[in-house]
């Protein structure tokens, strides 16, 4: 199994950090899009480490596959082959009054714009006649001019990000890998999830293995009591954010905390972002995550996770090297997973 963390976005601190997470033995970077442009960082962490480094995930409607495909191509054969292209779909507000993007459904859109940055790819390192046509992206047109440069890496492969079946289905169809959001509890992904991958890999006639499946969910951790108090009210609070949007509500209702849902929503379109916190407890917390001491979270990492995901996400390198017994306990830690 793969470790990953996350590089925030790009600051004067980007390389200290991305060397910092090679040095502890994390296999890959993964660069999200909150605040900040996801492919830069990625850059960064593919100059200064040898380890894989991902988007993910890029926000794709507001991007055209082909400006997508270009900044793939480059990375990919900047890093010799360490650069893998994650996308997301945002949820609907976002994309109308964040982006000015119209909106349709996500997942068929999702489909034919994974088809379509791999057309592009396809006609750039096998000379294939550029020819997609769809419902929502065409790309009929390319000309020597601008072919980028042969590249002797293989085509990056391309992860999307999903919560419900309709994107695991796409992911088994048509992507290389399914990056599962935090609100997928282990059971959500065992009974929804993976029968839904299998289900579009079907379609496609493909093995269901060929799309990997990778998990970025919650972790708290402490060595004390109220070390680990903290952590899960830190997690609880993360947790409150994400299960406000009503994108979200089926993994919720999948527990029964459809209700919790409901409430969340009004709550912060108030603004009552400390009721919300309030509302998560516990039971939802350990249920969505894994809480324990380190050791205990790597080993159930290792031992529930592994056999059905290929990378986890633990991310606590934001020490920057300063704490040299945190920075001991980390690199153990992920000796244990990788075990």
């Amino acid at each position: 199994m793969r470790i990953e963390t996350y590089i925030p976005g790009l600051s004067k601190n980007t390389v200290d950090i991305v060397k910092h997470a090679e040095s502890l033995g994390y296999d890959a970077l993964v660069s999200g899009e909150l605040n900040n442009e996801p492919f830069l960082p990625v850059l960064v962490g593919l100059e200064h480490t040898n380890l894989i480094v991902r988007t993910g995930l890029a926000i794709a409607f507001p991007r055209s596959p082909m400006t997508v495909a270009n900044m793939g191509w480059d990375l990919q054969s900047f890093s010799n082959g360490r650069f893998q292209l994650g996308l997301g779909t945002q949820v609907k507000g976002h994309n109308e009054r964040r982006f000015s993007v119209p909106w349709s459904p996500p997942a068929p859109r999702m489909r034919e714009y994974v088809q379509a940055v791999k057309a592009i790819w396809n006609c750039w390192k096998n000379g294939e006649k550029l020819d997609f046509k769809g419902d929502h992206y065409t790309h009929t047109l390319m000309t020597p001019m601008f072919t980028p440069p042969p590249m002797d890496a293989d085509l990056p492969p391309i992860y999307v990000s999903g919560l419900g079946p309709g994107m695991a289905r796409i992911a088994g169809e048509v992507a290389d890998g399914l990056l599962l959001h935090p609100m997928c509890s282990l059971p959500y992904i065992k009974e929804i999830i993976l029968p839904a991958v299998k289900e579009g890999a079907a379609k496609a006639n493909r093995d269901p293995k060929e799309c990997e499946l990778l998990w970025g969910g919650f972790i708290a951790t402490g060595e004390t009591e109220e070390e680990l108090a903290k952590a899960k009210r830190d997690i609880a609070a993360r947790i409150s954010f994400y299960a406000s949007t009503r994108t979200y509500k089926p993994a919720l209702d999948f527990h029964g905390w459809g209700d919790v849902n409901t409430q969340l929503h009004e709550l912060s379109i108030a603004g009552e972002w400390q009721k919300m916190f309030d509302l998560v407890n516990d039971e939802m917390v350990e249920t969505l995550g894994f809480c324990g001491s380190g050791k205990e979270v790597a080993n159930n990492l290792r031992d529930e996770l592994s056999p059905i995901c290929s990378a986890a996400m633990w991310n606590e390198i934001e020490h920057l090297g300063t704490d040299h017994s945190q920075d001991e306990r980390m690199h153990d830690l992920i000796k244990i997973v990788k075990a």
